[in-house]
């Protein structure tokens, strides 16, 4: 449905496609042909005629997912720039953008019901600098986008055939939240918007029944903007440390037949059961497989390929982002010297080029259920919109290459 066929002949240019979207990849394409000045909407007034090479080209995504996210709780992103991002997208045929919009060291969406969160938890009063050093910055970092920002890039993703996924990152990963509503914590706090990286032990209190209503009003909020069938809940890195000693949690897993190691999938099951009653599904980060979870979860596998092949074993239905190949925050080269602060790894663009998502181990009704890839940018070290494109590119045009199967003919008339 989302495949054109385009050819360019001396006689014209000819492009076919059964649908709106395949005929916008299509003009993408033939853009690509013209001077980039051209496919920039910059006029040359030099230059009156253009000289198309003659070629045939078939084209088609071999997956309905080919996802980017980009990560603006830890450096926050303005709506011009993550627009500029969404172009980047477009010109690579990429159509989910994954909004990673919540985590330990920011809240970027305000939500109406609870006002804290932008006037409390969209902004650290400072930053570590370097790779988690004891040295702060003390720079008050922040930002967030109104509900009519956040509709705005979700108009502009649509018109580029790009569909935006909200995440909210729960129970883990919610230190920002927490900062403006202690209560939803175990101990009550008080708690700051974290400064450093990494993973806190503090993470919402799931024995008490306010945090559900927290979670739940935020979703209501957060799904009459984002029109996705997705709902991405997080669910990674969540410490259970803090429910062990909580009597709130204790009594909660007690009543619900479970221990503490297992209560998210408590938690992930009721909150899922929500977003379905939205018509919402909902995606989650590997680590909701360590529980017992319903079968109409989306898992994003990103520690590695292994946990993926699992869940589609299993009949889940998967997304495949391992870190090992599409983490775009990684370094480009091995030699760092030159290259601008990263959070480790090292995937070039060969490596990148050389993931192969579809392994032959899998049978043909495990490999359906990958619907993608999907490359990330976490920020922690990156502030600037210009190491964010840095690190895009070239790779995000690697990945495009491993996400869509393409045939060009070049005729000699």
């Amino acid at each position: 449905q989302e495949g054109y066929k385009l050819a360019v002949t001396a006689h014209g240019i000819r492009l076919e496609s059964a649908t709106t979207t395949g005929f916008f990849y299509g003009l993408t394409s033939l853009k690509k042909m013209l001077p980039a000045c051209v496919a920039a909407g910059v006029k040359d007034e030099k230059v009156t005629t253009y000289e198309l090479p003659l070629v045939q080209i078939t084209d088609k995504p071999r997956f309905p997912y080919r996802g980017f996210m980009l990560d603006v709780a830890r450096h926050f992103f303005s709506v011009q720039e993550v627009k500029k991002m969404l172009d980047v997208m477009a010109i690579y045929k990429l159509n989910k953008f994954h909004f990673h919009l919540t985590e330990d060291q920011g809240w970027r969406l305000e939500i109406k019901s609870h006002p804290e969160l932008t006037a409390k938890s969209s902004m650290r009063s400072g930053t570590v600098i370097g790779h988690n050093a004891t040295v702060d910055d003390s720079i008050p970092h922040g930002g967030f986008y109104t509900q009519q920002e956040a509709r705005d890039i979700v108009e502009y993703a649509r018109q580029r055939h790009i569909t935006v996924i909200p995440e909210i990152d729960m129970p883990g990963h919610t230190l920002a939240a927490l900062a403006a509503y202690p209560e939803l914590g175990c101990t009550g706090g008080p708690y700051e918007v974290g400064h450093r990286w990494g993973v806190y032990k503090d993470v919402l209190c799931l024995g008490k029944e306010s945090t559900y209503k927290f979670v739940q009003d935020v979703i209501d909020e957060v799904v009459d903007i984002f029109p996705a069938k997705y709902f991405h809940i997080g669910g990674d890195e969540s410490p259970t440390v803090m429910w062990e000693k909580c009597p709130n949690c204790l009594q909660k897993a007690k009543d619900e037949n479970t221990d503490i190691k297992h209560l998210q999938q408590y938690f992930t099951n009721r909150i899922e059961k929500y977003l379905n009653s939205k018509g919402k599904s909902i995606i989650g980060w590997d680590e909701i497989l360590e529980g017992k979870i319903n079968q109409s979860a989306t898992i994003m596998s990103w520690r590695g390929v292994e946990p993926g092949l699992k869940a589609a074993k299993q009949g889940h239905d998967v997304i495949m982002t391992p870190s090992s190949h599409v983490y775009f925050d990684h370094y480009q080269a091995k030699e760092t010297k030159h290259e601008p602060d990263a959070i480790g790894g090292c995937s070039p663009v060969e490596k990148v080029y050389s993931y192969e998502p579809l392994p032959e181990t899998l049978d043909a009704e495990a490999k359906n259920r990958i619907k993608g890839v999907q490359a990330n940018l976490w920020t922690e070290y990156i502030p600037f919109t210009t190491q964010a494109e840095y690190m895009v590119l070239p790779r995000m045009a690697r990945l495009a290459s491993i996400i869509s199967t393409i045939k060009v003919d070049w005729p000699d008339t």
